[in-house]
């Protein structure tokens, strides 16, 4: 483990050259793993490689200003970073590229990322906070280049918020807010939109993070010309620095090779955004990336020999080996003797951790080996089972996939036998299923205690003489008390604070909690998503508001790439309860109607979906959400912020159950469900229909995501043996996802009479104005002319045509 050093405490140069030497060695350690790893790559032991080879040094001096509670949200090439941190060995390192499922081999993912995505634990195996200001961090990385900044400003806001807010209970979490966030990215991805909006934001809330930018003159294969203005981002940023006049940013500048430059570099950035909550950019120049971008392609076919020389002369390790000699530190022998031994060690931890990946699965092919074996001699096709034997006996690295296929493929050779060596085979192949399938598909969402799904619904009540008020009202009051009860929750997005959100569920709480807990924001949904994500990830609660549903599409991919899979793709060790607050459901217009719930719906697996239909029915969702450690998005319903509620006497205290649907009418002949906007509809109509003798129950769903886990749909249409979908989204969106989870997972189509039915919005987006909304999504008329056209088809004689 890296030791990092207090490099403001005067030093003896014997301790200085032990120090510099510790560092190179680590920065070789580093690069003989990326070339290695290469190596597996093309020999087909892993899958892919991406590493992390020409920022050794940089990310040194990096590691050097980084202290215990700081985060990083980086890059997918900090390898030597996680290594001088402590949180990265060498057999850690290989336990990645080859997709090791075991967490405590390879615990940035346990193999469900790729290697060169880094993380470390925040949570035990009970799902309880660490002391995060006891350890380094790193948020969980991902692929999708900068991806990780929206979220690296909510993990600097937070030190913000922890530092400027009183009454939260920081243990586990912050120092007085004297946490930094470092974010890294290479210079190509500084062009995604999602780069300049982050920089943007945290120029604006003035909060402790540090950006590197390591600087090669390539992304992929296209050079910097194509990439960036100037090509150079930091001359292009220069409108951000700060002067004595305006806040902004310190913008510093520093070769990539330059080792005593790049820790003074460091240690300045680190003090001013410690100390001063001011964001740093340093654009880290002169970098290479000796073996190209990936294991995809070489770089040979993208950069010239002039650039290929110029990045074998400017190599930053070679560079600190040369000022090492230089500097008297070391002699070329000395520095000859380390490289040698660390070949060795890197040979042995690549050795090491491949047998320890194998192991497991070695002795599970001994076991199928025995099992056919014996499937052989009791079958009528021994000659075939025993091919198959073989074959997987000369398989000297195996996959489960190789077993598994093969295992299943002889219980084909067995068909219409009857013997206990098949039985014992079916049973092995059952069990592998059962006990590996969970290291590849768990913790979707929270397995513990805290899950959101756990909390018991507590349901409203009233006084005999309950006021009727405004929706809004109930939303207000209740955020209120939300606020007053949770120090750690606040909320922001646009128009959110000042005025109290558009439709004044906030009303007068800025005024009350202060701007930093009911705050504005730009018009930047990606970063307000991100914001939440890192201030939840600190154990801050955090409401994200975007505006309306629709503007949610600004903020998808960090919502699907990032929130969505964390829980995921750490295996239950990182995770962020962010709620999304938004707003959508029978409006009017293309760009307003708030009804692209399909899409939602197949890109946020991870996050909760609730659709509450009343705004009593959002306030117990919010409720509940503080109590759980899930992510959620909330869609209140826009047209009932003006629609009379009855005001609960136990308004806080509320909890709406999540993945339960909610019968509002029972009936007989038909199950209609929906949710949102549409179902208030629907109540309507099911009234109306009572006047032509059909008598619906009316349902619910409340939660698509999850969705009705207690399977009480399915109940009910055991019950009228007919079933019609109502959704105001496009055709196959919402409405296929709720058919598809009644029909087939809760086995609905048993109980059917009859085609079961949707009832969808037309194909486009809705048109404007009120008329636009009746001839684009399900008005009351469709829907009872749609349920009666299903009663006309059951009984003609008592349901004569309509028209």
């Amino acid at each position: 483990m890296q030791v990092i050093p207090d490099l403001k405490s005067k030093v003896s140069f014997e301790d200085f050259k032990k120090e510099v030497l510790s560092d190179y060695q680590l920065a070789v350690r580093s690069r003989e793993c990326s070339l290695l790893g290469r190596r597996e790559v093309l020999t087909g032991k892993a899958k892919f490689g991406i590493f992390g080879d020409g920022k050794e040094v940089p990310q040194l001096a990096m590691a050097k200003a980084f202290k215990k509670g700081d985060f990083r949200s980086g890059y997918y090439r900090d390898q030597t970073f996680m290594m001088a941190i402590g949180a990265l060995t060498m057999e850690q390192f290989f336990a990645g590229l080859y997709a090791n499922i075991n967490l405590d081999q390879e615990p940035m993912s346990a193999g469900r990322q790729m290697g060169g995505h880094f993380t470390t634990h925040s949570l035990d195996d009970s799902g309880n906070w660490k002391d995060l200001t006891k350890q380094y961090n790193s948020s969980a990385d991902i692929s999708p280049t900068a991806g990780q900044m929206p979220r690296l400003l909510g993990l600097a806001q937070a030190s913000k918020i922890y530092r400027n807010v009183k009454g939260i209970d920081a243990t586990n979490f912050s120092e007085n807010g004297n946490e930094v966030a470092w974010g890294t990215i290479g210079n190509a991805s500084t062009s995604e939109g999602l780069f300049f909006e982050t920089i943007n934001a945290a120029g604006v809330l003035q909060v402790p993070m540090v950006v590197s930018v390591w600087d090669d003159e390539y992304g992929i294969s296209v050079h910097a010309r194509h990439q960036t203005t100037k090509e150079n981002i930091s001359e292009i940023l220069k409108g951000f620095q700060r002067d004595d006049q305006n806040k902004g940013y310190e913008i510093l500048r520093v070769k990539g090779w330059d080792y005593a430059n790049l820790i003074e570099t460091y240690q300045e950035a680190s003090a001013i955004a410690r100390e001063e909550h001011v964001p740093v950019l340093i654009h880290v120049s002169e970098l290479t990336q000796p073996q190209g971008h990936s294991t995809s392609g070489s770089h040979e076919r993208y950069k010239d020999r002039a650039r290929l020389e110029w990045e074998s002369e400017n190599d930053c390790n070679l560079k600190m080996r040369e000022w090492i000699i230089e500097s008297n530190i070391a002699t070329n022998e000395d520095l000859t003797g380390f490289e040698r031994t660390i070949k060795r060690e890197v040979r042995e931890a690549k050795k090491n951790a491949w047998i320890k990946f194998l192991k497991p699965i070695q002795r599970e092919q001994q076991e199928l080996i025995a099992l056919l074996e014996n499937v052989a001699q009791s079958s009528i096709n021994k000659v075939f089972i025993a091919k198959i034997k073989t074959d997987i006996e000369k398989i000297d690295e195996p996959t489960r996939r190789d077993l598994l296929s093969n295992a299943r493929k002889v219980l084909r050779y067995t068909l219409g036998e009857d013997s206990k060596e098949k039985d014992q085979l079916s049973d092995w192949i059952t069990n592998i299923f059962k006990n590996v399938q969970p290291h590849f598909s768990s913790h979707l969402y929270s397995q513990t205690s805290k899950s959101s799904t756990l909390i018991k619904e507590v349901k409203p009540t009233y006084d005999n003489d309950a006021a009727q008020v405004d929706g809004r009202i109930i939303l207000r009051d209740n955020f209120d008390a939300i606020f007053n009860n949770y120090p750690e929750a606040l909320i922001f997005g646009e128009d959110t604070g000042n005025i109290g959100d558009v439709n004044q569920g906030l009303e007068g709480l800025q005024e009350k909690y202060g701007e930093l807990r009911v705050a504005d924001t730009g018009i930047r949904e990606a970063t307000i998503a991100g914001q939440g994500i890192g201030m939840a990830m600190r154990g801050l609660r955090p409401i994200a508001e975007i505006q309306y549903l629709d503007y949610i599409l600004y903020a998808l991919q960090i919502i699907s790439d990032d929130l969505a899979t964390l829980h995921y793709r750490t295996k239950g060790k990182q995770k962020a309860p962010l709620i999304l607050r938004t707003r959508g459901h029978r409006l009017e217009g293309i760009w307003h109607s708030g009804s692209q719930m399909g899409g939602v719906l197949n890109l946020v697996r991870g996050v909760n979906v609730l659709v509450p239909r009343n705004m009593i029915k959002a306030a117990g969702f919010y409720n509940t959400l503080l109590l759980g450690d899930d992510p959620a998005i909330v869609v209140e319903c826009l047209n009932g912020y003006r629609l009379k509620e009855k005001m609960p006497n136990n308004l806080s205290a509320i909890k709406t159950p999540i993945g339960v649907v909610e019968t509002v009418k029972e009936g007989t002949d038909i199950t209609l469900v929906s949710y949102g906007s549409t179902l208030r509809i629907i109540q309507e109509v099911a009234m109306e229909l009572l006047a032509v003798g059909i008598d619906a129950e009316v349902i619910d769903v409340q939660s698509l995501l999850p969705f009705d886990i207690n399977h009480d749909i399915v109940k009910s249409v055991a019950k009228t043996n007919r079933l019609m979908v109502i959704d105001e989204d496009v055709p196959g969106g919402a409405s296929a996802y709720i058919l598809n989870e009644i029909l087939n997972t809760q086995n609905g189509y048993q109980y059917l009479d009859g085609q079961p039915k949707t009832l969808t919005a037309k194909a486009h987006r809705p048109a404007y104005g009120n008329d636009g909304d009746y001839f684009s999504k399900p008005s009351a008329e469709d829907i009872f002319e749609a349920v009666y056209g299903v009663m006309h088809e059951l009984s003609p004689i008592d349901f004569p045509k309509l028209r």
